[in-house]
């Protein structure tokens, strides 16, 4: 249950769509919306602020501001801590150049860091845009069962109707060399065999959530996990993906990237990671 949503406030050209954004969401899940600005607090800040207030939507609950001072990924980690945060939300830029990548804007440093879920949006709007496809994974993991929780309760709210499970397979589990004809078809029956696992462990986690009146899709996908996922909810055109949270991520991660350093280093739609 969302109960706590932050955001961080940065006077740029999206602040306004963010805030919107997150106003929205907090009135769908009739959670409190905290603003937190680092760096020096101002009357011309305050008025830009109070400006862009009357224009958005009417909060359920009134923002709490905070203005605070200090490194930016401290000062919001700490607040996320302080104000017991369910959901991060972050603007993030789509791709990000290889020195960044490696050193990390602040968007993915928070990514990595922040305790509680994060959502990154690359495309904002003042206007609602309504979510029609919601790519979760499916991946086999003790945190899944969660994610697709949460998948599905965030599709209900925004009234999304078509959800697509993608089941990312390793290809070394096929553990067959195609040579010829037969051991094509033996490659292909060994698929056939590991979609069919994955398909009914993901049906076992269906049946304890409410999937009425959505329109469900599981995908089987082959390849390198996280760019596979990334790629497939690019093609599709998706509207949110839905991943979970790795146990760890370090530095060796972004050197020999874990499967979510495929999705921050270049963003296919806006992307919630379930914590």
């Amino acid at each position: 249950m969302i109960k706590k949503i932050l955001i961080g406030i940065a006077f740029s050209p999206n602040l306004k769509a963010n805030l919107f954004e997150a106003f929205r969401l907090g009135n769908m899940f009739g959670a409190q919306v905290i603003g937190v600005h680092v760096g020096e607090k101002s009357n011309e800040k305050e008025k830009q602020l109070q400006q862009l207030l009357n224009e958005a939507p009417k909060l359920q609950q009134p923002l709490k501001t905070l203005w605070q001072e200090g490194k930016p990924v401290n000062v919001i980690l700490e607040t996320t801590i302080q104000e017991n945060v369910d959901l991060l939300i972050l603007g993030a830029l789509q791709k990000e150049k290889l020195y960044k990548y490696y050193v990390g804007s602040i968007a993915r440093e928070l990514t990595r860091k922040a305790q509680c879920s994060v959502l990154l949006l690359i495309k904002p709007s003042i206007e609602r845009i309504p979510c029609k496809h919601i790519v979760v994974s499916g991946l086999e993991d003790e945190k899944t069962e969660e994610t697709i929780k949460a998948a599905f309760t965030i599709s209900k709210n925004l009234d999304c109707k078509r959800v697509t499970i993608v089941e990312e397979i390793s290809q070394a589990e096929l553990n067959v060399k195609v040579s010829d004809d037969a051991t094509l078809r033996k490659a292909t029956l060994a698929k056939e065999r590991l979609k069919k696992r994955e398909d009914f462990r993901v049906e076992c986690m269906l049946k304890q959530i409410d999937t009425n009146d959505i329109i469900i899709k599981k995908q089987s996908i082959f390849g390198r996990r996280g760019y596979s996922i990334g790629h497939y909810a690019k093609i599709k055109r998706a509207d949110l993906l839905v991943m979970n949270a790795p146990k760890k991520m370090g530095i060796i991660d972004r050197i020999f990237p874990h499967d979510l350093e495929y999705i921050l280093s270049e963003l296919p739609t806006d992307v919630l990671i379930v914590k």
